[in-house]
């Protein structure tokens, strides 16, 4: 049996890239590649299929984020497309680099604090 562990806050957990049992291990290996166990707890990340989740919320988030400042800087100072290209290509960059690592740890928590897994059909008789 398996010893008590108070539960770990998937939102905390993900932001931390932390294991999601423990909270305490890492969760990656790489930049977003997983590791292949927690090395706090030994929880077997073997689970874990975060698949284009990640991807498309921070597509959308940076999307909605970077496009709303780019018409608002556009309709107050109507800069040169230089500055557009100066300050949008760095920002896109850094918003959807910088969030996509949190967000897959926070899906990959999310799986396994609800117990996701793959669906399956049950059929008579096995």
């Amino acid at each position: 049996m398996e010893p008590y562990r108070a539960p770990v806050s998937p939102v905390a957990a993900g932001l931390a890239c932390r294991c999601p049992r423990c909270g305490r291990g890492p969760l990656f290996k790489g930049f977003l590649d997983l590791a292949p166990s927690c090395s706090a707890c030994g929880l077997d990340y073997g689970f874990a299929d975060a698949g284009d989740g990640p991807a498309v919320f921070v597509i959308l988030l940076a999307g909605f984020v970077v496009v709303g400042l780019a018409f608002w800087v556009e309709a107050a100072f109507e800069p040169p497309l230089w500055v557009h290209a100066l300050l949008w290509i760095p920002a896109v960059l850094i918003v959807t680099l910088g969030l996509l690592r949190p967000l897959k740890a926070m899906m990959v928590a999310l799986q396994y604090r609800n117990k996701a897994a793959e669906g399956r059909l049950d059929t008579p008789g096995q």
